[in-house]
């Protein structure tokens, strides 16, 4: 589904990624773990298109995306939930859905989808007129989810989807997590919350600055002394 081969990702004279080789299988979950500052938004940000890479290849479905632009890359069928939600605050939650499918052009397809999402986060259907800014962050987060899945992508790219969220909150958001990839969407989590996240994830990268240091089943990593002590709390 995703081949990231030899990616270089740079900030000036910063080297932030450094030959970061990985790939995603379709219909898994896989989850880049690292520490703050690691680089892993940086890895979503130019795969996304955001960023431009030094060097290296971004493969979607064998497509080299590397040079393309963030709005094809959608229409190929990524999306990202970035980090902090990044809703829009003025605009209601249903205009916020809407523009989540900004590169469609179906509009019967549209209409369902969107029943589609107040069927899986109903508090959503429930608030649909009100302004996504005043929204509480557990809701926020499923709307920038939802927003996302609007899009119809093939693979979501989810950063620090736990941040700022009472522990209950994290668990529904896991479980809806894992409920979107079992209905057929394969998951990039990068997150923060390894326990969370390898508890749910197929396999796993480690990222220390810039360069992955470690890889496994989320259940290899999740019972590594080595992860264990760094990043569990063990």
């Amino acid at each position: 589904m995703l081949k990231i081969e030899n990616l270089n990702v740079r900030y000036g004279v910063i080297e932030a990624i450094k030959d970061v080789s990985f790939e995603i299988k379709q219909g898994e979950i896989v989850a880049l773990i690292g520490a703050n500052g690691a680089g892993k938004t940086t890895i979503l940000h130019a795969i996304s298109g955001l960023l431009k890479p030094a060097g290296g290849k971004i493969l979607l479905e064998d497509k080299d995306i590397t040079k393309t632009g963030a709005d094809k890359i959608v229409m190929m069928g990524l999306a990202q939930v970035p980090e902090r939600r990044r809703v829009f605050a003025e605009q209601t939650v249903e205009e916020n859905l809407e523009l989540g499918a900004f590169t469609r052009k179906d509009k019967e397809g549209i209409a369902k989808d969107l029943e589609m999402i107040y069927t899986r986060f109903p508090r959503l259907k429930e608030r649909r007129k009100q302004l996504a800014g005043t929204l509480s962050g557990g809701e926020q987060q499923m709307l920038a989810m939802g927003r996302a899945l609007m899009a119809k992508p093939k693979i979501l790219l989810l950063d620090e989807p736990s941040m700022g969220l009472a522990p209950l909150l994290v668990k529904e958001i896991f479980s809806i997590i894992e409920d979107i990839n079992n209905q057929g969407t394969t998951v990039l989590l990068v997150e923060q919350n390894a326990k969370m996240a390898l508890g749910i994830a197929d396999r796993a990268y480690v990222l220390e600055t810039g360069e992955i240091v470690l890889t496994g089943t989320g259940e290899e990593l999740a019972s590594s002394d080595a992860i264990k002590k760094a990043y569990l709390g063990g």
